[in-house]
């Protein structure tokens, strides 16, 4: 049985994460205001960026129409803090067992990473929303997804690292409820520059992708 299936249904008809690793407090802001104007609901802020529970507060009470989440948690405190700071969702490189009951007494959704199906399943277990499936292009992007699916198609799933705009339709055909996606959304050089209407423009791109009527009519 799905865990949190609100959360989850509104997952699938997004398709995409964007993942905000902000270098600066005001840069993490810029980042994550272009890809919410290009459409995009879903935001997560790293929490190994600049004053990161500090801007996931902001983005909170700036855009309450927008799921704001809090990603690379490494321990049970950080956890606690993102959740203090008012994160929506949770979302973790690996598996850890404190962590995930942390987020279930707490009712937030926590997607934690996994890469083999021992892995996979020992996070389902353990009470995860979904699993992010983590580093997928480092072990066969598309084709693994695929693979992994036959055997828990029970488990809803979250590919991430390397992760293109090109890839998003390739990922859903293979069974993943979403994608999360960072560097292909924030080139440094756009970072860098500050250019948002650039970010902009490459969130549109994924934004009318994953909302198209091709992609919400599968829901693995």
């Amino acid at each position: 049985m799905l865990r949190h299936p609100v959360w989850i249904d509104r997952l699938k008809r997004q398709r995409a994460i964007a993942v905000v690793c902000p270098p600066t407090f005001a840069l993490g802001y810029g980042m994550a205001m272009a890809v919410v104007e290009a459409g995009m609901e879903f935001v997560e802020i790293a929490w190994n960026g600049d004053r990161s529970a500090e801007l996931v507060e902001k983005l909170r009470n700036e855009l309450p129409h927008c799921q704001i989440g809090a990603g690379t948690l490494t321990d049970e405190g950080q956890v606690r803090e993102a959740i203090e700071a008012g994160a929506q969702f949770l979302f973790s490189p690996y598996t850890d067992l404190d962590m995930v009951r942390s987020s279930v007494d707490a009712g937030v959704p926590i997607v934690p990473g996994a890469l083999s199906p021992t892995e996979i399943l020992t996070a389902w277990k353990a009470g995860a929303t979904a699993v992010k499936v983590f580093p997928v292009q480092a072990v066969g992007g598309v084709n693994y997804i695929r693979s992994l699916k036959r055997p828990l198609d029970f488990v809803p799933l979250v590919p991430t690292g390397g992760v293109t705009v090109e890839q998003l339709d390739g990922f859903i055909d293979a069974g993943a409820i979403a994608v999360g996606i960072s560097s292909a959304l924030f080139p440094r050089s756009l970072v860098e520059a500050e250019d948002w209407l650039g970010i902009t423009a490459l969130a549109a791109r994924l934004s009318t992708r994953s909302k198209s009527e091709h992609l919400s009519e599968r829901v693995p």
